[in-house]
């Protein structure tokens, strides 16, 4: 799928792509957190003009990620020939992503992960699960490469298998060739009955390049966090349990503890980032190589 084929308003719905995010919010308000947020069944009104952007988001993520694309994408990606530079100048790099329209906080991309990982820290959290709140939206420089926001962001979900209806919008994948592709529309489809989310290919995203860049450097809870934060449908759901296996679950207890200071951490106090980047450049020392591939 070549990006030129698309208008910059079909590459780009969401007005920035912390919508989502916010969105997903709307959809799962923390447990005990008072709500302000409109209801789920409100979010469920697909009638109601505020909504438009967000749907289109999933009408174009829902008919474009197929299985071939993700393969697609791999190939073209995980070779990681961009850039190479240190992981503060990519954490930077992200930072030229502009959010000017993100209608909790105004913040910029830095800032809000530095929050994150200042609310793990502060919860007394082992240095490694501080150091992924710190890093786990730094795949999203995909934008800054041309990709299209639904090939960024989005709730993730297993391709190569029959999608869910437990998936935001599940009636957009009607138009998605795979739901009419007798290899993957079963309910195991290229998979076996609890085979283990190693084995699964998710679709394509953040979550996705950012697990493949650090993978042979993190703890194993941090790259289940990293890989499936935004996997909703399940950890959220329990949509896919017929490919998990009992490893999976375990680990998914560690993407269950992260997602709160993810999505409900922001605070319009902005955190003070010359005081803080000593620490951080030390704990990514520790774990990271001096240098990324992006």
């Amino acid at each position: 799928m070549n990006s030129n084929e698309f208008s910059g308003e079909q590459l780009n719905p969401l007005q920035s792509i912390e919508q989502w995010e916010d969105d997903v919010v709307l959809r799962y308000p923390e447990p005990g957190v008072p709500e302000t947020a409109k209801s789920k069944e409100e979010y469920r009104n697909y009638d109601n003009p505020g909504r438009d952007t967000v749907r289109e988001f999933y009408r174009l993520n829902h008919k474009y990620q197929t299985y071939d694309f993700v393969q697609e994408k791999k190939k073209e990606f995980l070779a990681f020939s961009r850039k190479e530079m240190p992981v503060w100048g990519a954490m930077e790099f992200l930072n030229t992503l502009v959010d000017d329209s993100d209608p909790d906080i105004e913040l910029d991309q830095l800032q809000h992960l530095l929050q994150t990982a200042e609310a793990i820290r502060a919860d007394g959290h082992p240095d490694w699960f501080v150091l992924t709140g710190f890093i786990h939206d730094m795949g999203k420089v995909l934008c800054l490469f041309g990709e299209p926001q639904w090939a960024v962001v989005g709730d993730t979900f297993p391709v190569g298998c029959q999608h869910s209806d437990k998936i935001v919008y599940p009636e957009f994948f009607a138009d998605n060739p795979d739901a009419k592709d007798e290899r993957y529309n079963t309910k195991y489809g290229v998979y076996s009955p609890n085979c283990g989310l190693n084995q699964v290919d998710m679709s394509w995203g953040h979550d996705e390049y950012l697990y493949q860049m650090v993978k042979d450097h993190m703890p194993e809870p941090a790259l289940y966090m990293i890989r499936y934060h935004s996997f909703y449908a399940q950890h959220r759901e329990d949509a896919y349990a017929h490919l998990m296996n009992e490893h999976d679950y375990e680990m998914f207890e560690w993407v269950k503890k992260f997602n709160p200071y993810d999505l409900y951490s922001k605070s319009p106090k902005p955190p003070v980032i010359s005081e803080l980047k000593p620490y951080y450049e030390d704990l990514i020392a520790k774990y990271l190589p001096a240098t990324i591939r992006l």
